[in-house]
């Protein structure tokens, strides 16, 4: 009867040098020790975690506070001071609930809506924190357009989301008309917070309204998208398929029957 062997640290890091040895030469000749594409197709595992589109929760986020902010930029109710009402309605839907939509874009591996989602949840939590400021008399409120400290912060964003646009006109034209809209307003919000012009401020809250817009219908889409499983609002993507009303607009990765023990939705 012999005793059971257990492996030294020594022969542990013998073995570690051998596999990676093996990993580095896995296109040699079989005979001559290396590991083949074959034997490597054999072991390799991919274990696959799909997730809802994070882009539904951050369109419809920012559609949300976009909306109530630029409405009020372009003069369609309220006053100047009407932002300290609408902070934290903005600050839960814009920030706290894009943000994490954009750390859940993360997870999808999609670079666009990590950036976007991450960089606007950003703002709208800061834009909050600002107001709140002002609601304590921390900071004193602006009341005239002329507010360089706040218009400079639109300048990294214009240039962000303009980079994002050009980004998405790879992947559907709805992403493009959401950014490309925002990424110009950013731009005259800059211009008319730094330089005191109120028309560009007005400028600015039409285009971010148009961009709120494009996010309710591009959400819209691939919420639909997603329940009814073929396209019902296309969003112009380069795929035939989630260009026209009743195609699928996408063939998920799993076995011929379904994938045992998963389903979508609750």
């Amino acid at each position: 009867m012999t005793a059971s062997h257990r492996t030294s640290p020594v022969e542990q890091q013998a073995r570690d040098r051998t596999y990676r040895y093996e990993s580095n030469t896995a296109t040699a000749d079989p005979g001559a020790g290396g590991w083949s594409d074959d034997r490597w197709q054999e072991r390799a595992r991919l274990v696959l975690t799909p997730v809802a589109a994070p882009s539904i929760l951050g369109l419809f986020g920012f559609f949300a506070a976009t909306l109530l902010v630029g409405s009020n930029m372009a003069h369609w109710w309220g006053t100047t001071a009407s932002a300290l009402a609408v902070f934290p309605f903005a600050v839960m839907l814009g920030g706290v609930a894009q943000f994490l939509a954009g750390m859940w874009a993360y997870r999808a591996r999609d670079g666009l809506a990590t950036a976007m989602h991450g960089v606007w949840g950003a703002f709208w939590l800061a834009f909050g924190l600002d107001q709140l400021l002002v609601a304590t008399g921390t900071l004193p409120a602006v009341t005239t357009p002329l507010d360089p400290a706040f218009g400079f912060w639109f300048i990294p964003l214009a240039a962000i989301t303009g980079m994002g646009a050009v980004a998405a006109l790879a992947r559907n034209v709805g992403l493009f008309a959401v950014l490309a809209p925002l990424a110009t307003g950013s731009g005259f919000a800059a211009a008319g917070w730094i330089g005191g012009y109120a028309w560009c401020l007005t400028v600015a809250g039409w285009l971010f309204v148009f961009a709120a817009g494009f996010a309710f219908y591009t959400a819209s889409a691939m919420m639909l998208a997603a329940s009814y499983g073929r396209t019902v609002l296309p969003t112009g993507e380069l795929e035939v398929a989630a260009t026209v009303p009743g195609r699928s607009p996408s063939e998920p990765v799993e076995y011929p029957e379904g994938m045992p023990g998963a389903r979508a939705g609750q």
